[in-house]
């Protein structure tokens, strides 16, 4: 149990690295090259992965390949050209608040689509953490949204968090048929066939003798520990200590965020970001133990 908790803790980590790996990236390697490489590592390890538990890659059925296709398209496709062009013009502390609020995000769109009831818990976590969000990209003046106070570079990582709300949304149809590992390990390969074109049209070939180590580090880390590792580990915590108790651990991504790219990019902690961050954390927390009681009693009322 306890080296679940640390897997998890280490997940968190690697997912807020994800944030300084992307920042460095951003002034050498353009936004659809850094992805296709980073899920070109991913697909591959995820694949090496399923074929060891599962003996073979499993086929899709007919009626998988176009919620597969879109998996890829918004997970990965999407949500890496808008995180790599937002990380360019916002700093990777700041965009790590705003996409740590993914779990309010889905919740919505949850209540929205498949009418799931929202609680006054969850309001509040909603209120909380959108609250907070705007305080860190505000700067701590929620005014100066009216007067242009928000950038195109937080219109990219907002667009983020919309891309990975319909990946989520959609993985939870294609779950039901697939594994989770399967089914990222599928996205991932749809999502690099997507990304190969607009990369050699930026010039990727071209550009590759040019990269630096530390830009092929930063993009093994994103692939390797950023997803792959990072996948397979919240996974394992999922099946160990249940979906509830697990995503806790993402609190900590804007958290580990926010600390690396004062320690290792020099960014500033200012007030208004740590504040925004707490109050987004708080906001998570409370949805994630409204989730949690419902849950709790239903198990309670069918026995």
């Amino acid at each position: 149990m306890l080296i679940t908790y640390l897997k998890l803790l280490i997940t968190a980590i690697f997912w807020g690295g994800t944030f300084i790996s992307g920042r460095m990236l951003a002034d050498s390697v353009p936004p659809f090259s850094a992805a296709f490489f980073r899920f070109l590592f991913a697909a591959v390890c995820l694949y090496v992965i399923v074929v060891r538990r599962e003996g073979q890659f499993p086929k899709l059925g007919r009626q998988q390949v176009l919620p597969v296709v879109l998996l890829g398209l918004t997970g990965v496709f999407a949500y890496n050209v808008l995180f790599f062009n937002g990380l360019k013009l916002v700093t990777a502390g700041r965009a790590s608040v705003i996409i740590a609020n993914n779990p309010i995000i889905i919740t919505g769109f949850s209540a929205l689509f498949f009418k799931e009831t929202l609680s006054t818990t969850k309001i509040a976590g909603i209120l909380i953490s959108v609250s907070g969000a705007v305080i860190a990209i505000s700067g701590g003046n929620p005014l100066a949204l009216f007067a242009g106070g928000i950038g195109v570079g937080d219109l990219y990582i907002f667009g983020c968090v919309l891309s990975w709300s319909a990946y989520s949304l959609i993985g939870k149809q294609v779950m039901r048929d697939l594994s989770p590992l399967v089914a990222v390990a599928y996205s991932a390969a749809v999502g690099v066939l997507a990304l190969l074109i607009p990369a050699c049209m930026e010039g990727m070939l071209v550009a590759v003798p040019g990269y630096s180590l530390l830009d092929w580090g930063n993009l093994v880390y994103l692939g390797v520990f950023g997803t792959v590792l990072g996948f397979v580990w919240y996974y394992e915590g999922i099946q160990v200590i249940g979906p509830s108790r697990a995503s806790l651990f993402i609190n900590f991504v804007p958290i580990s965020a926010i600390f690396l790219a004062h320690i290792i990019l020099k960014e500033p902690l200012t007030v208004s970001l740590l504040l925004g961050g707490t109050l987004v954390i708080t906001g998570v927390t409370l949805n994630h133990l409204s989730v949690a009681g419902a849950r709790m009693l239903k198990s309670r009322t069918r026995r």
